[in-house]
């Protein structure tokens, strides 16, 4: 029956892993296709738009685990343990970060105005030497709050090569001290929430904002922050449901915790709702020639006025609309269903915020399959990153007490 079991989960293992290398496939090919048109613009444009959301995703999760330790949160459980697998993506983040440097021409358009003094900020070689730079550091400080949170998890068993040979050696060079290697995630996970608010207010900047150079907002970094950790708590609500219906009981998760989680993600619509609101409030008051453009070409001009109502409606009406209820929280196949949705709303977010720069004058959006598909290649990515990280790691929720980050 156990063998049975443990090839079943090999199958279905090995499916995921063939089914994440097709989708990889279709997205690069689509991608390749795109910047050989007469229109590369329109490839890269939903490159780009993949590249922050993804990244965005990944980042937001493994946040949960930081805040979740640092906060002795013991209600999180495997959930915290389960956020942490997203950090597989890390490295194939940084990578995709490396590859819009080929896309640079058809990515900025500033390149061929003049920004009246902005040069020294907004100039290619500065800008990806920054973003790479905190880029590096924040995933470096994620990998070593990982590495600490999985000798909590370490046995003997682990001792057989590879990644988790590394980290059981590890586990014994702390003495097998649970509270030494929980003093040393607390230091690297304020570590990592503080570098998170940095680079993601600096990538905010950096990728979104400086498309339309003349434009600026004070409040875009915390934007940027908040809606990545709103991003990645959809997200691991997902993988948590889809690894409930599998496992059952066996997965460590209860309705508890999809009730709890639940309310945090809620928590956070409202919140990226409210920084919405706030920075088109001040705009709007302030009444700066180019501050308004931005907001008037997104929210009143056709056919960005259409996305800009999809955008809130999708990612705030919806979800406030439906999370007010308490039984919802709890059921697992309605979450993923909302959470991806959601998450849907913001890849045309990012749309909204970048498209208009990119297509100035358009009266028709622009949306074809071959967006689609350079989106499936990325959830491809996604897909066999987070997999990778639980085959080998599989024993991610064996009770409260190791996956707790308290």
């Amino acid at each position: 029956m156990a063998s049975n079991e443990k090839n079943t989960a090999v199958s279905q293992k090995s499916s995921i892993g063939w089914i994440s290398i097709v989708l990889i496939i279709i997205g690069f090919g689509a991608f390749i296709y795109g910047i050989r048109s007469p229109h590369p613009e329109k490839a890269w444009q939903a490159y780009l738009i993949n590249f922050l959301l993804w990244s965005a995703i990944a980042q937001g999760a493994v946040l949960f685990s930081a805040v979740m330790h640092m906060t002795k949160a013991r209600w999180s459980g495997p959930l915290s343990a389960l956020s942490e697998s997203f950090a597989a993506f890390f490295p194939l983040s940084f990578v995709l970060f490396l590859i819009l440097f080929l896309g640079r021409v058809h990515i900025f358009p500033w390149l061929h105005e003049d920004l009246h003094g902005k040069e020294v900020w907004l100039n290619i070689p500065f800008l990806f030497t920054r973003d790479g730079i905190g880029l590096l550091i924040l995933y470096a400080i994620g990998f070593a709050y990982l590495y600490n949170a999985l000798q909590l998890r370490a046995d003997e068993n682990q001792n057989q090569g590879g990644f988790r040979q590394m980290i059981y050696r590890g586990w014994v060079r702390n003495n097998r001290n649970s509270e030494q290697v929980k003093k040393k995630m607390t230091i690297w996970a304020g570590l990592y929430i503080l570098a998170f608010t940095l680079v993601l207010s600096l990538i905010g900047y950096d990728l979104v904002m400086s498309m339309d150079p003349h434009w600026i907002s004070t409040l875009f970094g915390g934007y940027s922050f908040v809606k990545a950790f709103y991003l990645g708590l959809g997200a691991l609500i997902i993988l948590a449901a889809i690894t409930q219906i599998r496992k059952g009981q066996a997965s460590g998760l209860e309705p508890s915790h999809f009730h709890d989680v639940g309310k945090l993600f809620f928590a956070f619509c409202l919140l990226w709702a409210d920084f919405f609101y706030v920075q088109l409030t001040v705009i709007w008051y302030g009444n700066i020639p180019e501050e308004t453009h931005y907001v008037i070409e997104r929210t009143v001009t056709v056919p960005w006025n259409k996305l800009a109502w999809t955008v809130f409606i999708v990612c705030f009406i919806i979800p406030f609309v439906i999370l007010i209820n308490k039984k919802i929280k709890s059921k697992p196949v309605f979450m993923v269903i909302l959470c991806s949705v959601i998450i849907i709303g913001f890849w045309l977010e990012h749309l909204l915020l970048l498209a208009p720069a990119l297509s100035h004058g358009a009266h028709v959006l622009s949306l074809n399959v071959s967006d689609a598909l350079i989106t499936v290649g990325f959830f491809g990515l996604m897909l066999i990153a987070v997999s990778f990280f639980l085959k080998r790691f599989p024993g991610f929720s064996r009770t409260a007490e190791a996956g707790s980050p308290g």
